[in-house]
């Protein structure tokens, strides 16, 4: 077994070193994961994106496009054959057809190959024809990522850390019920362990559904395939005994296997070929949810980065270590939601969000940056007078009626401490304030040609991710 693993892990180290060189001498490769946690519009940010690298015209942020270096984009099949194809006609459709609506979410792995002839800058411009550059966008979602911190954490680490978050929320309590009339020490009886483990999982569903971000294990929630098997069945437990052939025992051999057979594979597969890399963060759904919503969120952040290697990928260190994650971006979405002279006030929330794993990042050697933006443009500004006072809204159409109405969602506060220091004090509720979040449908476009959707700062999110690539 292990001589086996040893060779795999050389074959992939040679064909990885191959796969290196090629792409520094002849088409370089950028590998752009995208993620995000609940409702934060990964589908969405793929889809705009491609739309707007193949027509430019609102890119200028993007120096390359603002340039006109960037002479051609173009879809090419990707070069992971196992991968599914990230259906991009289909969602564009979805989004600027003549009924637009947001397109559904993915709910596994999947890549997008955009190619693009880039015309050298400098010296080399005028001596060298375009070269092609490949941006291989792959898909995944957040709940995956967060998995990954399990690798480090055994069964007992995880069951108190899960336990302690359940202890004081009211949505846990079905589940602490069960929990309380199980014997873990007892001997494992399935069809129990099935009800205690689909009770664990309801928890989780409830737990994103109120807002909240870090719920682990992730295939709970979206379980594929693997719905129903033994290594989904298992539930964290509080501390105690159990010999062979206990409750206890075997729900610690499932978690073990889900870290060796789940999350392993995710890791070896995809996430380690990842060299730059956008989260994108429902910053604005976590602050309507409340302040726990908003500590939930700050702890998932803390994991998200724990989970990268980052650095730089030098030739040599690509070829000696596999790929480093050179630039991070987080980013608050459903920037138009907001007034325009809100997004400071967004941007720096979210700056706040992360600023606790920054620092273990930069000093990698890695590029981190937060930034509010919002890849399709749902919404108009408006300002109104209303009791003596001048009120910056936006207007849409509402998802659940396809009225038009105007919003105000109240201000943020100019201080993010205002947010995250009631958070980490385990405030039940804002004190004095209420923050609300409506929620938009698209609204019908008329595209001129050249011109992608409309965007707030897609353009310069891509910048900071493949700009200097460029």
């Amino acid at each position: 077994m292990i001589i086996g693993d040893i060779a795999e892990g050389l074959t992939r180290g040679v064909e990885g070193a191959l796969s290196t060189v090629s792409e520094a001498f002849f088409e370089p490769v950028i590998r752009l994961g995208v993620t995000g946690l609940s409702r934060s519009g990964k589908t969405v940010f793929i889809t705009s994106l491609v739309a707007n690298m193949i027509g430019r015209a609102r890119m200028q942020g993007l120096t390359a496009a603002a340039t006109g270096r960037i002479r051609a984009a173009y879809l090419q099949p990707q070069p992971d054959d196992t991968v599914p194809r990230f259906d991009y006609e289909t969602h564009l459709a979805a989004l600027t057809g003549p009924a637009p609506h947001w397109p559904e979410s993915t709910r596994t792995v999947s890549e997008l190959r955009l190619s693009l002839r880039v015309r050298p800058s400098g010296l080399l411009g005028g001596m060298a024809g375009p070269r092609t550059v490949h941006l291989d966008i792959v898909d995944y979602p957040g709940e995956w990522l967060l998995d990954l911190a399990l690798l480090d954490k055994d069964f007992a680490t995880w069951s108190r850390e899960t336990l302690a978050r359940a202890e004081n929320r009211p949505l846990a309590a079905p589940f602490r019920e069960a929990l309380a009339g199980a014997d873990p020490a007892g001997k494992l009886e399935e069809p129990a362990a099935r009800v205690l483990a689909e009770s664990f999982a309801t928890y989780l569903r409830a737990a994103r559904e109120a807002g909240l971000s870090d719920c682990t294990p992730g295939r709970f929630l979206l379980p594929g395939d693997l719905a129903g098997s033994p290594v989904l069945t298992f539930a964290p437990l509080p501390e105690g005994a159990g010999g062979r052939g206990s409750l206890r025992r075997e729900f610690e051999r499932r978690y073990e296997a889900y870290k060796r057979e789940v999350v392993k594979p995710f890791f070896r597969d995809h996430f380690s070929k990842i060299d730059r890399q956008i989260v994108l963060v429902d910053a604005l759904g976590a602050i309507h949810a409340g302040p726990q919503a908003v500590e939930d969120l700050r702890g998932a952040m803390v994991e998200i980065l724990a989970a990268f290697r980052p650095g730089r990928n030098a030739l040599l260190s690509q070829l000696l270590l596999g790929r480093r994650v050179e630039r991070i971006l987080f980013a608050a979405t459903k920037a138009d939601h907001l007034h325009h002279l809100q997004h400071p006030r967004l941007t720096a929330i979210m700056e706040a969000l992360v600023a606790d794993a920054k620092a273990r990042a930069d000093y990698a050697g890695a590029e981190t940056r937060a930034m509010s933006l919002a890849a399709l443009r749902a919404t108009t500004e408006e300002t109104v007078e209303h009791g003596g006072q001048s009120l910056d809204m936006v207007r849409g159409l509402l998802l659940d009626s396809g009225k038009r109405a105007a919003f105000h969602p109240g201000d943020l506060p100019e201080d993010p401490a205002h947010l995250l220091v009631p958070a980490r004090q385990g405030a039940e509720r804002w004190l004095g304030e209420d923050y609300e979040v409506m929620r938009f449908a698209p609204q019908p476009l008329t595209l001129k040609p050249g011109e992608g959707p409309p965007h707030i700062r897609l353009d310069r999110a891509a910048e900071f991710l493949i700009g200097d690539r460029l």
